[in-house]
């Protein structure tokens, strides 16, 4: 009861009798509900208790597209493989993607490295303190550069992410596209004029929070547990199954994809993808486009006969395009035509990286 009365004196302060709240004093008021909440409902997660700036980075790097307690795992393991920037520039691509294994998505991964290589080239080996020179490293843009800025810095910048994005603008009632970059630049604005210049990782973080336990992403927001609800405009008009506005995104692409599990001599067939496009650069199962029959494999790989045997199929979605795959355990007598890698099943387990799309068919042959 003592936030809402707090937070009612507020408001009856920032506004004449009878006359809406703008924007900015909307924003303005959340500061003390927003931090109170924070204070006493946020989750306990490693890089929240040792909020190092490289532990900030490789965290918030991880959490794109990816659910927190998917994270944390993954990053208890990088952590401990590659304890600091010089580590992470220093590591070979192979070994970078395996321990990226599973999360997807492995251009981050790429760019982890890529950032680091120029960290010790030109920072010394640390990140700078510096909300314009973040955003110049790879794979850090506006959101990313705010979140290290703030939480590893104090830095007073905003960390404007989806969750941010769909809180704010339900806070305000605001019916712009969230997609659209000048939406968000304008929400950043907005936040940079209102934040606390003490509180800035909390205020950030709280807002993240809000947006991903609260005024969830998938589902009706939990009204009833947020301490923003009597500030907020789309609930106050029951607007919150409208609000955000997205464009709608195209429809996926759908593929064909005939899997292969080459079997010669008790070792198995991967081989890696080129260096650009879906993928790139990671190992894969050899596979053909559309569904293959016998024959077809046979010709396929150009050899005369094996022992063919079929597996369940599997689907794997990406963002724009979705692989609907059969395939077969195949074990040969004769080495098949193209360019294959044999390895033991021990060998995939620890050192070669396959990408989440073929998970059915790598469980197969651990």
């Amino acid at each position: 009861m003592e936030m809402k009365h707090s937070l009612y004196d507020k408001l009856q302060t920032l506004k004449p009798r009878g006359e809406a709240l703008d924007d900015q004093n909307r924003l303005k008021a959340m500061e003390r509900p927003l931090l109170s909440w924070y204070e006493e409902h946020r989750r306990i997660l490693p890089w929240r208790e040792d909020p190092k700036p490289y532990r900030v980075w490789i965290s918030e790097i991880m959490l794109q597209q990816t659910r927190v307690e998917a994270v944390k795992p993954y990053f208890a393991r990088f952590m401990e493989a590659l304890p600091c920037i010089g580590d992470l520039s220093e590591v070979s691509e192979d070994e970078l993607l395996k321990l990226w294994e599973g999360l997807g998505y492995y251009s981050r991964a790429k760019n982890l490295k890529k950032a680091a290589k120029l960290l010790v080239e030109q920072y010394g080996g640390e990140l700078p303190a510096s909300y314009e020179e973040l955003k110049k490293l790879p794979g850090i843009g506006s959101y990313t550069a705010g979140a290290i800025a703030s939480i590893a810095f104090g830095i007073p910048v905003p960390a404007v992410d989806g969750n941010v994005l769909r809180v704010i603008s339900r806070v305000i009632g605001s019916k712009e596209d969230i997609l659209k970059q000048s939406v968000k630049s304008g929400i950043e604005e907005k936040l940079k004029a209102v934040m606390p210049k003490e509180a800035a990782s909390s205020y950030n973080q709280g807002l993240i929070e809000i947006g991903a336990v609260v005024c969830i992403p998938n589902g009706a927001p939990l009204c009833d547990r947020c301490p923003l609800s009597s500030l907020c405009v789309a609930r106050e008009k029951d607007l919150t199954g409208v609000i955000p506005v997205k464009t709608p995104k195209k429809p996926r692409k759908s593929e064909d994809k005939t899997v292969m599990l080459l079997w010669l001599k008790g070792r198995v067939a991967i081989r890696k993808r080129e260096g650009t496009g879906l993928l790139a650069s990671l190992y894969e199962f050899p596979n053909a486009e559309g569904h293959l029959d016998e024959a077809q494999l046979l010709s396929y790989l150009q050899v005369k006969e094996g022992n063919i045997k079929e597996l369940p199929p599997s689907r794997h979605i990406f963002s724009h395009v979705e692989w609907n795959m059969t395939a077969y355990r195949i074990e040969l007598e004769e080495m098949p035509g193209g360019d294959y890698l044999w390895v033991t099943p021990e060998e995939i387990k620890k050192t070669y990286s396959l990408p989440g799309a073929f998970k059915a068919y790598t469980k197969l042959v651990r």
